[in-house]
């Protein structure tokens, strides 16, 4: 019987960060595999999401895109996880969730398009310049031992991703918090799992 949740994605993708997200619940899902260059762009995914990109989900009928805001709905759709923040933890989870989906995601993917803005273009972006975004996102990760407080939640997922991604591919600097902060994420059985199935989805082509 198909699962009432279905993950759209492709293996070499942000939709691994939707991945491990839907791991991270426990919940059953089915994969639609999409290919860049056809199946990404053309229908029935372009109804789904018109932007032609990845990751999204359907669940019972209903889309979500953008890999934070899934995170985000998964924590609430899937209670019994324990994913989403407590009182306590509320505004650190969403303030580090959205900061590493905006400012910080803008500042590394101009960065790498070699795109440095101007002292008056900072006035501009949210982010400012890179070198603000990196220390305030080390002193983030820094803070406690996750980035709402003293356990997981699906603002780890986001922010970990983006930080682990970072260090891999140089997007971030190697700094003593970023580093202790991976490492306390990168053995999560539901990343490893997640992780297993995308690297086995590239394998098989």
């Amino acid at each position: 019987m198909p699962a009432d949740l279905t993950l759209y994605t492709n293996p070499m993708s942000r939709g691994r960060i939707a991945r491990w997200m839907l791991e991270e619940t426990g919940a059953p899902y089915d994969v639609v595999l999409l290919d860049y260059a056809t199946t990404m762009k053309a229908e029935p995914y372009r109804s789904i999401n018109p932007m032609a990109k990845v990751p999204a989900i359907v669940h019972r009928g209903h889309v979500v895109t953008e890999g934070a805001a899934i995170c985000a709905y998964c924590a609430d759709a899937f209670p019994d996880a324990g994913l989403a923040p407590t009182d306590d933890e509320r505004a650190d989870y969403y303030r580090w969730l959205f900061f590493a989906a905006g400012p910080a995601e803008q500042a590394i993917t101009n960065r790498s398009m070699g795109v440095a803005p101007t002292a008056e273009q900072q006035r501009m972006a949210g982010y400012g310049n890179y070198d603000r975004m990196v220390d305030v996102l080390e002193r983030a990760v820094a803070a406690h031992p996750y980035i709402a407080g003293d356990r997981f939640t699906a603002a780890d997922v986001y922010v970990g991703a983006q930080v682990m991604w970072g260090l891999q591919f140089g997007s971030l600097p190697k700094r003593a918090a970023f580093e202790e902060y991976a490492g306390r994420l990168a053995s999560r059985e539901a990343l490893v799992r997640a992780a297993a199935l995308d690297d086995a989805a590239v394998a098989a082509g």
